[in-house]
């Protein structure tokens, strides 16, 4: 049905940047909402950021807001995260994750799709 595919992960030190990117496939729609978010062993999946079909809508979560920049790319099917002034606390695997998310962008629920993940890790 639709497929993401989440790239651009790896070892980055402290205050550093990464910028990860989420290639979109199959049968999609262009009102889907897009979507980042993470988790930390022993913890629960946390909302990063979300961006609506138009592209002109975003969202973040508190703890990024300032540091992380949600785009897309509608030609080419694609959603980005641009993450700079990294911390060690930002350690963890990065999802992508495709939905209508017409209630609540910020929940795992509103959800449908999602990419199997990608590692980030900060360093002191």
């Amino acid at each position: 049905q639709v497929q993401l595919v989440e790239s651009g992960g790896g070892l980055v030190q402290a205050a550093g940047s990464l910028r990860l990117s989420c290639a979109v496939s199959g049968r999609t729609f262009s009102s889907y909402a897009l979507a980042w978010f993470r988790q930390a062993p022993g913890k629960e999946r946390e909302f990063l950021a979300a961006i609506r079909g138009s592209g002109l809508t975003t969202y973040y979560a508190d703890s990024v807001k300032g540091r992380f920049t949600i785009s897309r790319d509608i030609v080419k099917n694609t959603v980005y995260l641009q993450m700079n002034s990294l911390k060690p606390e930002d350690t963890a695997v990065y999802y992508c994750a495709a939905g209508w998310a017409a209630t609540a962008v910020r929940s795992t629920n509103e959800y449908d799709y999602w990419g199997q993940g990608t590692q980030v890790t900060v360093s002191s």
